[in-house]
């Protein structure tokens, strides 16, 4: 399957998008499909996004080598890989290594077979990644929720109780520069990341899941002073330049998954935005 292009869209510009426009920039809308390696190329910090839904088949992870210039998928990068399905295994190299539901596993620069293998059940495994590029070689490994350095925040009184999972970063899975995590909002709470805060130097990635068929999430993006909006539905990514906001409310409780990547891996370096600079 061909690699969709995405480019990088200047905050002034942004300013004047429709609903159409903004949604063709930063919505990646139609993420998983069966038997199949889906992949989006952002030039925002060149981030890759995708999937394999390894149902009758083994998917491997290959792509159109002129896409990115080399002659394997790990030869310049690396990847980070949870699993929003059903028990998965993931061949690195030759070495299975077994993936739960909301398990992690990373896989570092000069890998070069990666194979998501089906798993006969049912219920396939739904392996999600973010890939960026990598300049030194870290070991694979696997994480299981428990080993994510949960952090419960927030209250039921701002509807915001939630937990934070982080897989790959400073003091969890080591890598280059990706970092990588999850969060799960409790029943009863819909607001994540509000107050707001931008961060200038690294971009983000948000995949959410968990929502029900008819269940949404109002995902506010744009500069502080300049906000915009998505519809954003089950299984569906966000691409967030440095520059904007990230923050979301759902018509119910839901969980996504954020990956980051640019000049640093601190997880607090964060700028943040007063409830009354919002615009």
């Amino acid at each position: 399957m061909t690699m969709e292009n995405r480019y990088v869209s200047h905050p002034n510009d942004v300013k004047v998008f429709n609903t159409e426009r903004l949604r063709e920039e930063f919505l990646i809308d139609s993420l998983f499909a069966t038997d199949e390696l889906v992949t989006v190329y952002t030039h925002v910090d060149r981030f890759i996004v995708g999937s394999a839904v390894p149902v009758t088949k083994d998917i491997k992870l290959e792509v159109n080598l002129k896409d990115i210039g080399t002659d394997y998928f790990l030869e310049r990068r690396e990847i980070g890989i949870i699993n929003v399905g059903s028990k998965g295994v993931v061949i690195v190299d030759g070495m299975d290594y077994e993936v739960d539901a909301k398990e992690c596993l990373y896989i570092g620069l000069g890998v070069k077979e990666v194979v998501f293998k089906k798993n006969g059940g049912s219920q396939p495994a739904r392996f999600y990644f973010n890939s960026s590029p990598a300049h030194k070689s870290y070991p694979t490994k696997k994480s299981t929720q428990a080993e994510a350095t949960p952090n419960h925040l927030g209250s039921i009184a701002s509807s915001n109780e939630r937990t934070i999972y982080k897989y790959i970063h400073q003091d969890g899975i080591q890598s280059c520069q990706l970092v990588m995590g999850m969060t799960e909002l409790d029943p009863g709470n819909m607001w994540n990341t509000m107050p707001s805060h931008t961060h200038n130097r690294r971009s983000e990635i948000y995949l959410y899941f968990n929502l029900p068929e008819d269940g949404v999430v109002f995902h506010m993006m744009g500069q502080p002073d300049e906000t915009r909006h998505l519809v954003v539905r089950n299984e569906q990514a966000i691409i967030s330049p440095s520059w904007s906001i990230h923050s979301g409310v759902g018509t119910s409780n839901y969980t996504f998954i954020w990956g980051m990547a640019g000049e640093n891996q601190t997880f607090n370096d964060m700028d943040a935005v007063a409830m009354q600079d919002l615009r």
